[in-house]
């Protein structure tokens, strides 16, 4: 079983430039999450949660303040963080086994023992069979499936998740966030979830942390106190939905008509 990681921000900061100004993107982010915890990240497009992830990540180091996993500052990108994107980020010319198995092509571990673990992954995102199919064969919900088993394949301690069910339809997406719940139960690392989806964010999250933009600050982090599985039709689940959606009521009334006007780019 992997190691679950800690993840610690603390007073984060981060600007674009744009035509020779400094654009803000992110204003002083400060988060803590638990190892195992299974936090969910929402806002309005333009808050910054995508780049708080991508920071997260390592893919970009630009930035005031501190992110630290397991005590260490975050410099680069690292097995130890896993990420799935909104698309799945497939190469068309591999297989699902390949495409997996490419997470661990710098890995030491014999071929022997490669297989071994690409296809217990395999059977952890329920793809028993598909092993020697290609991407086009595949639905999008199958590819995104493939996605999160080679960003799982590592072992990583913190699994980041961009957005992963947004270009599905409503049908696979909630099938496939029951799966993502299924994984992490069996899997027991961290995992971020960012999501426009109030319901996707309550459906999985231990946490919601909401975001309000320009630039992107943490507005509430709401404690989602329902266990799993979750009943979407229960009168508690709509309390909690209710909530987070009220945080956006009030983000809009704070909004002035410049702010207004900027958020609907």
């Amino acid at each position: 079983m992997p190691h679950a990681g800690t993840l610690n921000i603390t007073h984060l900061h981060k600007q674009y430039e744009v035509k020779g100004k400094a654009l803000p993107v992110l204003d002083d982010i400060s988060l803590s999450i638990a190892p195992g915890e299974f936090v969910s990240i929402v806002g309005a497009s333009g808050c910054g949660k995508s780049t708080l992830l991508r920071l997260v990540a390592g893919l970009e180091d630009d930035y005031r303040g501190e992110i630290r996993v397991d005590g260490r500052r975050v410099v680069g990108t690292s097995l130890q963080r896993g990420i799935v994107f909104q698309e799945h980020r497939l190469f068309p010319w591999l297989t699902v086994s390949q495409n997996i198995a490419l997470a661990l092509i710098n890995s030491k571990i014999s071929e022997g023992e490669k297989f071994r673990i690409v296809h217990a992954h395999i059977e952890l995102v329920g793809l028993n069979g598909f092993e020697n199919a290609y991407p086009y064969q595949l639905s999008g919900g199958m590819s995104q499936r493939v996605a999160i088993a080679r960003a799982l394949v590592t072992r990583p301690d913190i699994l980041l998740l961009d957005e992963p069910f947004g270009a599905l339809d409503a049908l696979t997406r909630a099938h496939l966030q029951q799966e993502l719940r299924r994984i992490w139960q069996t899997e027991g690392i961290t995992m971020i979830l960012v999501t426009h989806d109030v319901e996707e964010a309550v459906f999985l999250g231990d946490r919601v942390v909401v975001m309000e933009p320009r630039p992107g600050r943490i507005r509430r982090i709401l404690q989602v106190e329902l266990p799993h599985p979750r009943d979407r039709a229960s009168a508690a689940f709509a309390r909690v939905r209710d909530g987070v959606m009220r945080e956006f009521g009030a983000q809009q009334t704070a909004t002035t008509p410049e702010q207004h006007e900027a958020l609907s780019y």
